[in-house]
């Protein structure tokens, strides 16, 4: 017996097609400008302070940039390889990696953390590169060498801070009226903790960790540590058996952020007791990690904060002699 075919039913939103830029801009060329434009603002979407710098008789090996170009910095580099990343792109990627890092030798910063952001996948020849060069290049200079590739950036842009991005960029219905952004969960409410003298915070063993690092300004390290205080607190007293769960979760998913690029940072830098770039780098992964449980209905302060409540429990730090500091024997 014949069945008669479903109707189509309308479900989710249109999905992203990185060749929009492309047919934005008329060229490939044009496409690399809008591609780089898109970056700027979904980077800015989830660091406000990130900006984007011009192209400009040199860039500096930069296209999006997060930090001051006086200490650590950030970096997001831009390419628009189509539609797949080849063999033919580690000349560039190459080059623009050793361009950063040469800049900032010359100008007088350091890179904590590079990005590199394409809209397409890598074939299995160039994952298995890359895969290579970027742990060679993480060892050898210390800084955190990262890819965002097609499916990274789709799972920002479905983020609910990235739905302006979205809808300017992606969105093929220009006169549907704006959908409202829905958060993804219930997140906590922030309160300042710092009293104006910092230095009453000074003896807590996260403050004396973060400066053997070098850290000169902590006021919102101790907001983060005081508000993951306040959600443990609320947890362990109010919360349900999963609320516990997803708490010891999410103290798991930060330590084993920690342990790797600790890890990384010993390997990079075998003579130095300050390893550069790995509180920064640490904290941006948490900040920007998908995998903490969302049922915990924690913000990235809080996240951070159960950072820092590791310090201060001894069990992590940001010098290669951090035991020592928290009076334990060394491993």
């Amino acid at each position: 017996m014949a069945t008669s075919p479903l109707p189509p039913i309308a479900a989710g939103e249109p999905p992203v097609n990185f060749a929009a830029h492309q047919i934005r801009a008329g060229s490939l060329a044009g496409a690399r400008e809008d591609f780089e434009q898109m970056l700027a603002a979904l980077v800015r979407a989830m660091h406000p302070a990130a900006r984007r710098i011009a192209a400009h008789r040199g860039d500096w090996g930069i296209d999006v940039l997060l930090g001051e170009l006086s200490g650590m910095v950030v970096i997001w580099q831009a390419k628009y390889f189509w539609p797949v990343v080849t063999a033919g792109a580690h000349r560039q990627i190459r080059g623009s990696f050793r361009s950063a890092l040469t800049a900032a030798q010359g100008h007088g910063y350091q890179v904590g953390r590079w990005v590199l952001c394409v809209p397409a996948g890598l074939d299995a020849p160039t994952a298995q590169w890359w895969d290579r060069w970027s742990a060679h290049q993480r060892a050898a200079t210390g800084v955190a060498v990262e890819l965002w590739d097609d499916t990274v950036l789709r799972g920002m842009l479905m983020r609910p801070a990235a739905a302006h991005v979205r809808r300017h960029y992606y969105d093929p219905y220009p006169h549907a009226p704006c959908r409202p952004v829905v958060p993804e969960q219930r997140t906590r409410s922030l309160l300042a903790a710092h009293p104006a003298d910092l230095a009453a915070w000074n003896h807590q063993l996260f403050v004396r960790q973060l400066r053997a690092a070098g850290h000169v300004e902590v006021a919102s390290a101790v907001d983060e540590y005081f508000n993951a205080g306040l959600l443990v607190r609320e947890v362990r007293k109010h919360g349900r058996d999963t609320d516990r769960e997803a708490l010891d979760e999410a103290y798991g998913v930060a330590y084993g952020i920690w342990e790797g690029r600790f890890n990384a940072g010993v390997q990079a830098y075998p003579a130095r007791s300050r390893l550069p770039g790995l509180h920064a780098a640490v904290m941006a992964e948490i900040r920007e990690s998908l995998v903490f449980p969302p049922g915990l209905a924690a913000g990235p302060v809080h996240r951070c904060g159960l950072m820092h409540r590791l310090v201060q429990d001894g069990r992590a730090g940001w010098v290669r002699h951090w035991r020592r500091i928290a009076g334990k024997p060394a491993a």
